[in-house]
């Protein structure tokens, strides 16, 4: 008997109706489900009218069980993963579990469908076509600051994911590591109560306050603001850029300083590209 198959299936991020029926039929046929929470999956399987035996792999599972699902794996069962909504692996521990099968040479499938973090950047309204995304934000306080740190000039959109007990304290965190910018925060995805609300940064601190969060939540946030400026001039050379001010009426002091200012550059590194523009340009 050959190897068998490690399904990655997607499960809803909300609405039950949100799955695919090829989803539906592996999770008939295959021989065991794998599952971040059994019990929640339980109920899923419920609608489903689905019977199959249930294996429990989360972030604290050691690596017995990890051992134990590759066995069956290696045996010849066929196994579908699932996270508790969306897709396995993303922001999920069911990572390592796909990392150790293609190792294994385990063969590892997809069976695509609903992820929270696209689905909110696309509903969202904000630049969806360059974006990052980076999950919950860790909860030790000098780690967190550093991976905002890294995102403060960061000219994609941004996804993260937040519990609603610590939405209004990431707010302020990414307010003051970030500078006040455009944010869309999405909750409930799929559910009766789904919203996306559109505020800044600021905006949506104050309204959190009187509004206490509940639900799931995803925050889409722009770019820097900064990155985004200096792309205004990715086509025009720095010594043009001089010029233009100068056109403009600016003395060539003047505009050297501006233009350092709008490319975030050293003076100095702009002066080095005016050195043989006159003082006033002659026609």
């Amino acid at each position: 008997m050959g190897k068998g198959t490690l399904y990655l299936c997607a499960t809803p991020i909300g609405n039950l109706e949100d799955i695919t029926l090829r989803v539906i039929r592996i999770l008939k046929e295959t021989d065991y489900i794998v599952a971040e929470d059994t019990r929640h999956t339980l109920k899923l399987l419920n609608h489903l009218e689905i019977s199959k035996p249930l294996i429990s792999y989360h972030k604290h599972s050691d690596r017995e069980r990890e051992e134990r699902i590759l066995a069956l794996l290696e045996e010849g069962n066929h196994i579908a993963l699932v996270s508790d909504a969306g897709m396995p692996g993303i922001s999920d521990p069911g990572e390592r579990l796909v990392q150790l099968a293609h190792e294994r040479g385990i063969h590892v499938t997809i069976l695509p469908g609903a992820t929270a973090g696209l689905s909110a950047l696309v509903l969202s309204g904000l630049p969806s076509s360059r974006f990052v995304f980076e999950g919950f934000l860790p909860r030790d306080k000098k780690s967190r600051q550093k991976v905002l740190s890294q995102l403060k000039d960061e000219e994609r959109t941004i996804i993260l994911y937040e519990a609603p007990h610590h939405l209004t304290s990431t707010l302020k965190q990414m307010n003051k590591s970030l500078g006040n910018r455009r944010i869309a925060v999405v909750r409930e995805l799929t559910k009766i109560y789904e919203e996306v609300l559109h505020f800044s940064l600021e905006d949506s601190i104050e309204y959190f306050i009187s509004n206490p969060p509940r639900g799931e939540f995803v925050l889409v946030i722009e770019g820097s603001e900064k990155e985004r400026d200096n792309n205004r001039f990715q086509d025009i050379s720095i010594r043009d850029h001089i010029l233009a001010y100068m056109d403009a009426g600016m003395s060539k002091k003047e505009a050297i300083k501006k233009v350092a200012i709008e490319r975030d550059l050293p003076k100095n590194q702009v002066y080095e590209h005016s050195i043989h523009i006159p003082l006033k340009k002659k026609y």
